[in-house]
């Protein structure tokens, strides 16, 4: 493609800004409090979840909602658990359409995790407990999951 004088036009970078961030549901329990702040025996055992959502605003905006639940337990007792929604609204330009989804799924949810990790940690700690660390998480790897989850269920999902 040419610009009119016969110099090929230069096509545009891509482009990901971050238009908003924001947490869209937090909720934080300590159940078995004050006992649970007691010094502890063990160890507790620590579950989380984590899942990436995202979808559509506009034709290049996209709302993407990092969820991260997690739970601590120790001698069948929860200490506490937590859940949050951490969102943020990125508007993508320019990426070609076989990799505008593992973008938003993979590099979004990226950007937004320090912020969610940071939450979480204070909020565990405004629990009366140390702060919860949570390790990076690898979201080629959750992506790659999900992707080879929903190509199992939609084999499964037809008629034979």
């Amino acid at each position: 493609m040419t610009n009119g004088n016969g110099t090929p036009q230069e096509e545009a970078p891509p482009q990901l800004n971050v238009l908003a961030q924001y947490t869209k549901d937090l909720s934080f329990e300590n159940p078995n409090a004050p006992a649970s702040l007691g010094q502890q025996q063990q160890q507790p055992a620590i579950n989380i979840q984590i899942n990436v959502g995202a979808n559509a605003l506009a034709e290049n905006d996209f709302e993407v909602v990092l969820s991260i639940e997690g739970k601590a337990e120790t001698g069948g007792q929860v200490m506490f658990s937590f859940e949050l929604a951490y969102a943020g609204v990125f508007r993508i330009q320019n990426v070609p359409k076989e990799n505008l989804h593992p973008l938003v799924m993979i590099e979004c949810p990226r950007l937004l995790f320090p912020f969610a990790r940071e939450i979480i940690a204070t909020s565990v700690r405004d629990g009366g407990f140390p702060p919860l660390m949570l390790d990076p998480v690898d979201f080629v790897s959750l992506y790659r999951q999900n992707m080879a989850r929903q190509a199992e269920q939609q084999l499964g999902a037809k008629p034979s």
